[in-house]
């Protein structure tokens, strides 16, 4: 077998030494991701909304995580903790030259309106963890709005899990993705999404407002 897989690999120009360094970011960017992401949506006319999204950190070494704010939202009111312990976490709002001036690596190139979110925490123990959650509110005119009378939320999830809580007195009409619906115990609808492939899904939900209970 061991001449098979060479072949194979230099067939696409890699070398099995190449491929090895290849799969680590792979397979912590899917397999082994166990991010949980919730929004809450405020009502549509507002475009805003609030999230979190916990997750676990446990590379060695590791005292920081970004959230880069996409081009066309606003954030504000970032807070986070750890919730092994329930410790507050420092966190800020850094734009423009203040990313570039704190040598932080946001994944692509910082712009002049370039926004990133900075939750600091003790560095990672080898063989350690910490299990954060981070939140924040965002406003987004372009991918949360009110169409006439009917709610549109149309975002991108590049996340495996990710759920949306529509406000108080909305019920859903379509999502073009499927979803698990359930209502919450204080009777707001809840659409989970699950997507195990390593690319993002373009969730569109539209919604109205409830009739009177009969």
């Amino acid at each position: 077998m061991r001449p098979a897989f060479v072949l194979v690999a230099a067939a696409i120009g890699l070398t099995p030494g190449a491929m090895a360094q290849e799969e680590p970011p792979r397979l912590a960017e899917r397999a082994h991701q166990d991010r949980t992401i919730v929004y809450f949506l405020h009502a549509p006319e507002t475009h805003a909304f609030d999230l979190y999204h916990d997750y676990t950190e446990s590379r060695e070494g590791m005292d920081h995580y970004l959230n880069v704010v996409r081009k066309g939202s606003t954030v504000s009111g970032p807070r986070a903790r750890i919730l092994d312990t329930g410790e507050a976490l420092k966190s800020e709002i850094l734009k423009g030259e203040a990313i570039a001036a704190a040598h932080l690596d946001i994944g692509e190139p910082v712009r002049p309106d370039s926004e990133v979110v900075v939750v600091r925490f003790p560095p990672v123990a080898r063989g350690a963890s910490l299990r954060l959650r981070i939140s924040e509110t965002y406003t987004d005119p372009e991918r949360y709005r009110l169409d006439g009378d009917e709610l549109v939320w149309d975002r991108s999830f590049g996340r495996p899990r990710n759920a949306v809580v529509l406000p108080a007195g909305w019920m859903l009409t379509a999502s073009a993705i499927p979803a698990t619906v359930s209502e919450t115990a204080d009777g707001r609808i809840r659409l989970d999404f699950v997507n195990p492939r390593p690319d993002e899904i373009a969730v569109l939900v539209k919604a109205r407002r409830r009739g009177p209970a009969h």
